[in-house]
């Protein structure tokens, strides 16, 4: 970002503000989890953020996608408590489809390799995504998760989006994800790679959608097509 700098820090939360190409953008951390992720929403809303893009890791469900793959969000299995208390459990976690195509399309310019699909949002990073706890325990209708998540075409699994889907949903605002994978369930392997092109995958949809807004914007239009930038 241009002329970044820090603006406060407390806890899992540290906040910097900067600028794209005119736009006034902010990269603030959240801690692991969908109830650390809503404060961070409820609050930043309040002073007038709008598009909310959760850049992190996951793990992935499928073979094909790798460790180092990046992985972008279209909607959230909701296996988590917050977003729960919040609305009823049928309501819908999806990004949204503008932020979802910038990513995409910054994807692409940028060349990383990447999949859309399906997440599902835990709210534990043991018993809650299928991994045994101490002593082996793990609960009965945990046993099959990975193997069900998979054959429900859920791509990968992680601990905020379905709530960021949610609130930005209720509350009127922008949501997207994009993951960088650290672990293949299906292969069984780990490696930490990918976070640096998951940001600069982020960014570069920033500046894209920022685009995108401002051609709307003067077009006098409440929704937008990307192709009708050209």
């Amino acid at each position: 970002m241009d002329s970044a700098h820090e603006v406060s820090s407390h806890r899992e939360y540290r906040l910097w503000t900067g600028t794209l190409g005119g736009t006034t953008v902010s990269a603030c951390s959240t801690g692991i989890g969908c109830p650390g992720a809503t404060i961070a929403i409820e609050e930043l809303g309040r002073i007038g953020a709008d598009t909310f893009v959760r850049v992190g890791s996951c793990g992935s469900l499928i073979p094909e996608l790798e460790c180092g793959h990046l992985a972008i969000s279209t909607a959230a299995v909701r296996l988590d408590g917050t977003s729960k208390q919040y609305v009823e459990p049928e309501f819908p976690a999806a990004a949204s489809l503008d932020v979802t195509l910038a990513l995409i399309e910054a994807a692409e310019k940028l060349g990383k390799k990447y999949y859309v699909g399906y997440t599902a949002s835990a709210d534990s990073f043991y018993a809650g995504q299928g991994r045994p706890g101490i002593g082996g325990y793990l609960p009965t209708n945990a046993e099959q998760l990975v193997e069900r998540l998979r054959g429900q075409n859920v791509i990968t699994m992680e601990m905020e989006a379905s709530t960021i889907f949610t609130l930005a949903s209720l509350y009127g605002f922008r949501s997207g994800c994009v993951l960088a994978v650290y672990a293949n369930r299906a292969t069984d392997k780990f490696e930490v790679k990918g976070e640096e092109d998951a940001c600069q995958v982020a960014i570069e949809a920033v500046r894209i959608l920022s685009s995108w807004d401002g051609d709307r914007q003067r077009a006098g239009k409440r929704q937008w097509s990307p192709s009708l930038s050209f």
